[in-house]
Order: C-alpha cells, then structure tokens, then sequence
C-alpha cells in the first residue's frame, strides 16, 4: 500500500488557524481583565469620595482663612406659649349626646378675659329647669301640708294622754274609798284603774311611735322635693354653662374636629360633642416654634443656642430665635427604627401681627456659632 504525501500548504494553513485562535482568546482575556481592573478603579473612587465628604465639617483654619459649615435647617410649626382650649360643655344631672351651636366669635378676633366666644342651644336646659322649678314648688307645698298635718295629729294625740292621765287620776281617788263602797263597786274601781292605767301607757308608747312615723313621713318628701330642687339647679347651671366664655386675654383661633365624617372647623348650626375642644384662645404676645429634630442632629443641639426663624408664609418676615428645651424621649422614625426623631422647643423674639399659630416655620441654628463656643 502506497501513501500519499501531505501537501506543504495544507500543514502551513492549519497552523496559521491555530495561531489566529489562540491570539484572539488572548486578546479576549486581556479586554476582560482591563474592564474589571477599571470598574474596580472607579468604584474605589466613589467610595472614597463618598466617605470622604463630611456630614458636619468643623471650624477650621486653612490659609489663614476659616471656614464654617452650613446652617442646620428645622422645619415645624409656630404655637403660642400660653394658650387655653375651649370645650363644648360638660353638663351635669343629665346626659347629652350632642349641642347645637348657635354662635360663635369669628376667628381671628381679639377678645378679653370673660368675653363670649361660642353660645349653643340651651331650650332644653331652661325648660327642664322652669319644669322642675314648679315641682319643687308642688312638692314644697306637699311638705307643708305634711307639716300641718303632723302638728294636728300630735295636738290631738296630746289632748288623749292629758284624758287618759285624768281618767288614771279619777280611778286613784275612787281606790281610796273603795272601804266605803260595796264589793261590786269596788271591783269595778278597781278595773277602771287597770283600764286607765293600760290606756295611759298605751298612748304614750304610740305617741312616740306616730311621731317616728310622722317625722319619716315628711323626711320622704323633703328629699323628694330636695332632689327635684338639685335637678333644677342643675338645669340652671348648665343653661349658664351655654355660654362659653374666654379664660384669658388673646385671639381666638378655631380648632379642627371630626365632624359628619370629615375633618373641619366648627361652624354656627354644627352639632358638637359635650367635653370636645373646638376652639383655642391664644396669647400671641408670646411665641415659640415646636421642631422635630433627627438624631443625627441632636449631638450638636444645646439649650440656649441662637437660631433665626423664618415664616413659609411671609417670606420678609424674620425673628431671632432661641432653643429652650429639647423632648428627652425621642419616638422611632418613619424609615427606620434605630433612628430617632426629638422635639425642640425655639422661642420667639419679638412680635407681628402676622405672626399667628399654625403656620409652617423655618428654623436656622447657626452651626457656626456653635462650633466657635465649643472651641472656646
């Protein structure tokens, strides 16, 4: 058998295949390490960058110049420090489920202490109380008819004792001549004596007893008539409680309830819930703004601090502020629960007539300050 010989061209083409192939999985390999090299190098970066940015930068000095960080920035509400809540009231002797406002002072308006804020209907209480003035009335009446007649039944229960004490006296003085009478009159002086002397004392035993009986008799309606006397007291009382008036001098601000399924101010013909609070007197003489305040930013907060306080409504308004105090017992977060969330307290400085309860407040602590007081 007779082999033929391989051509030169066929071996050089196979060879020159085999080195195209192993090139190109090299280059593929170096492309790979190159781009991983390169995320690895900018991820490093970010990192570093990201750490490298300071939540708070301190005070510091570089090239003779320094350098302070930005203002800390609170967010809240302004609130009055001396304020009183109005309350629908509370009535006595009977349960109401809702009053009917008749009147009420627009807010807004200025008003002094004792004035009159809000009126509901009080028909029924002055009703009840002409009601009950009248039974009072009757029943006082049935108390002295009572009266009058206890005096007669013990005058008359009077007059029998003194008959009874002069029959026992007639019978004794027949006993001493009982000698000179015949036997058959003498026994029969001798029951009389036994018969005065049983009624005497039978009539003194129920003497006392009628007027036990007479005097809880008369008690009975006297605390009848005293009960129906407190109701109507009552019922007067709560006419005058209809009225609501201010407790202190200031303005009056209307407070949102739940009513008829919705959120919303009370308003004259609503029906209002005995004990609720309506309305508000506030002293706007002085203010103060209530924040919440993150746990990262409660480290570098200190009572007294200077802070500037901006109103979102009134933009050319501005008051030196002050933080007075700072709720120690912080509530979780909305996002985390190894967060805290801490009220603060900023007084006011100053006064505006634009400056009102409930309206949203900027706060401005001058970390700067603070940081040049710490280094002090």
């Amino acid at each position: 058998m007779n082999s033929e010989p391989t051509s030169p061209k066929l071996e050089f083409g196979a060879a020159h295949a085999d080195d195209a192939r192993q090139r190109s999985g090299s280059l593929r390999f170096w492309i790979l390490a190159a781009t991983v090299t390169a995320l690895a190098v900018v991820g490093l970066y970010f990192v570093r960058r990201t750490h490298s940015i300071p939540t708070r930068l301190p005070v510091s000095v570089f090239a003779g110049q320094r350098i302070s960080t930005p203002q800390l920035r609170l967010t809240g509400k302004t609130q009055a420090a001396t304020s009183r809540a109005i309350l629908a009231p509370l009535l006595s002797g009977q349960q109401f489920s809702t009053l009917t406002v008749v009147h009420m002072i627009p807010s807004g308006s200025r008003v002094k202490k004792g004035d009159i804020l809000a009126e509901f209907d009080r028909q029924a209480q002055l009703r009840d109380f002409v009601d009950k003035q009248a039974q009072v009335e009757d029943q006082n009446g049935k108390v002295l008819q009572a009266q009058a007649a206890e005096l007669a039944a013990k005058a008359k229960d009077e007059t029998e004792l003194e008959q009874a004490e002069t029959a026992l006296s007639n019978a004794e003085l027949n006993m001493r001549k009982i000698e000179l009478v015949s036997r058959i009159d003498a026994e029969k002086y001798q029951e009389d004596l036994d018969e005065a002397r049983a009624t005497l004392a039978q009539l003194k035993q129920t003497f006392l007893l009628k007027r036990k009986a007479g005097a809880a008799s008369i008690r009975i309606l006297e605390i009848q008539r005293d009960r129906t006397r407190e109701t109507m007291a009552h019922a007067q009382a709560n006419a005058a409680l209809m009225q609501a008036r201010s407790p202190i001098e200031g303005i009056v601000v209307y407070t949102t309830i739940w009513k008829e399924g919705t959120m919303g101010e009370v308003q004259e013909g609503d029906q209002v819930r005995p004990g609720v609070s309506f309305m508000q007197v506030v002293d706007p003489s002085v203010m103060e703004v209530h924040v919440q305040v993150n746990q990262e930013d409660l480290a570098g907060l200190r009572v007294g601090e200077k802070a500037r306080v901006h109103l979102d409504a009134y933009p050319d308004l501005a008051f030196s502020g002050r933080l007075e105090s700072i709720d120690p017992l912080g509530k979780r977060g909305d996002f985390s629960a190894k967060v805290h969330n801490f009220s603060a307290t900023f007084s006011i400085e100053g006064n505006d007539p634009r400056l009102m309860p409930d309206l949203s407040a900027a706060v401005d602590v001058d970390r700067a300050g603070a940081s040049e007081g710490a280094m002090q």
